[in-house]
């Protein structure tokens, strides 16, 4: 039964449609790798094993469906995305008990594509972290060192995937909070344009920079899950009304010539760990060898790109939370006075401390006085810093670079230095403010840690059919990564 987790998507789909395995099976398996590996990797808030099991007995009972894409196959949620009649906590007490009566856009084309919700996964509360150890509930480990983060804020989804916990998760990125935990847990995570994938029902954070994303065990598999959740919905604002390519057609190239890959100098220069340099290197090189042209390009605001992030998303983070007050839904102080100090009550005990810093940053950002100083400035650092993307895509097809300077870091060892843990996210947040699909590609292991290292591809906006065709070239080439060390 075990061996069934150790499948691709792609390769649980073949069986499952000749017969040679059952829904029911795999949830089964899914729930015991599940039983014996959250004890220590603690990736998810909770499991819905009787509704998966129905689930997957109704699909059973009814027979394989060719037209559903992910038919009989369990996933996992990020604990953002708003699940009909299922907990949605953000991984915070202040909706700690809260049920949404709908299902996200994505969570409900998922489901009419015959996948079957197998749990919602730990994450930095409400989106807030690059380490998976903000959440209120408790840290999530890294596979491959249960001493190590898993990279966050999807750090639960990041960790599942790589567990063998199930066959793709849905994960959310704000900065980067798809890419690093998919660097740091070995697996492939993909950041979509802004505005391909519906925002309905994602629980906001930065609500200008927020994207919804697959992660999964390779590059075939996202692009099946993509082709599920992509597309315009008119119930999201953001949502842009473009037809969607057909990701697994794209996927048919089989070298890399005609294709230029620009190299931007801040992202391998300084900051960056030898290991990470060389990993990285290697894959270069080896695009090289498939017939890829490489060329030098500028991002020359890259060292103000954390800055000006930070600014913006702390500021919609600011006005995004402020629907949590305690009067509509969530926690609510029951000791009040007053309705004053309902509110402060309920926010102080509901938020934990990285939000309560991020609300007050953002608020002071926004603040008369201070807007111009601080949010106009930033506003105007992300158009030039789009504008210098788009010049350097006048020149190559797709950017490489390390996804993050390390390979997973100690659990603890940031958590104390919010400026640290920030700028982790300095090869990332790029691709958010401009709106970019980017990608996460494992590519080996660390010389010296004996932890994953991942490739960042980034692409042109709506390019995510090219970066998905020339990830697969590379991940053919590559040698897999062996099953993480720190489930043995």
């Amino acid at each position: 039964m075990s061996r069934i987790c150790d499948k691709s998507l792609s390769g649980l789909r073949g069986l499952l449609a000749a017969g040679e395995v059952k829904a029911a099976e795999a949830v089964e398996a899914c729930l015991e790798r599940i039983r014996a590996t959250e004890p220590t990797v603690r990736a998810l808030i909770s499991v819905q094993a009787e509704q998966a099991m129905d689930r997957a007995r109704a699909l059973d009972a009814a027979g394989y469906d060719p037209d559903m894409p992910l038919w009989g196959v369990p996933v996992v949620l990020k604990d953002v995305l708003a699940t009909k009649g299922v907990a949605t906590t953000c991984a915070s007490k202040i909706l700690e008990n809260f049920v949404p009566f709908y299902d996200a856009t994505a969570v409900a084309r998922l489901k009419r594509a015959g996948a079957i919700i197998l749990a919602k996964a730990n994450m930095d509360e409400f989106a807030m972290g690059s380490s998976t150890e903000n959440s209120a509930f408790f840290p999530t480990t890294n596979p491959w060192d249960p001493e190590r983060v898993p990279g966050g804020s999807s750090g639960g989804s990041g960790a599942s995937v790589s567990a063998g916990q199930c066959f793709a998760a849905l994960g959310t990125d704000t900065g980067g909070s798809i890419r690093l935990p998919a660097s740091f847990c070995g697996v492939v995570g993909l950041k979509p344009t802004y505005g391909r994938v519906s925002r309905y029902g994602l629980v906001a954070y930065g609500s200008s920079l927020d994207q919804i994303g697959p992660m999964t065990r390779g590059v075939e598999d996202a692009a099946r899950v993509l082709q599920v959740i992509a597309g315009h919905d008119p119930r999201d604002s953001t949502s842009v009304d473009r037809p969607v390519p057909d990701y697994l057609e794209a996927l048919g190239r089989s070298d890399l010539k005609g294709l230029t890959i620009g190299l931007p100098e801040e992202y391998w220069g300084r900051g960056v760990s030898a290991e990470v340099a060389e990993s990285c290197r290697e894959a270069v090189a080896l695009a090289e060898e498939l017939g890829a042209a490489t060329v030098p390009v500028r991002l020359r605001l890259t060292d103000f790109a954390v800055a000006a992030y930070y600014i913006i998303a702390l500021a919609e983070a600011s006005s995004n939370l402020a629907r949590f007050d305690g009067v509509r839904y969530g926690r609510r102080d029951r000791d009040s006075a007053d309705l004053l100090d309902m509110y402060v009550k309920s926010r102080t005990q509901g938020f934990g401390e990285e939000v309560k810093r991020r609300i007050v940053i953002g608020t002071y950002v926004l603040s008369a006085g201070y807007y111009d100083a601080y949010y106009r400035k930033a506003a105007q650092v992300r158009r030039l810093l789009r504008r210098d993307l788009d010049a350097a895509f006048e020149g190559c097809d797709l950017i490489a670079g390390p996804v993050c300077p390390t390979t997973a870091f100690r659990l603890g060892h940031k958590v104390d230095d919010p400026l640290a843990m920030y700028l982790m996210d300095i090869f990332t947040i790029s691709a958010n403010l401009a709106g970019l699909p980017g990608l996460s590609l494992p590519v080996g292991l660390g010389t010296e840690s004996g932890l994953p290292v991942g490739l960042q591809l980034m692409g042109p906006a709506f390019g995510e059919d090219l970066l998905l065709s020339a990830a697969r070239v590379l991940e053919e080439a590559i040698a897999p990564l062996p099953a993480p060390s720190g489930l043995a």
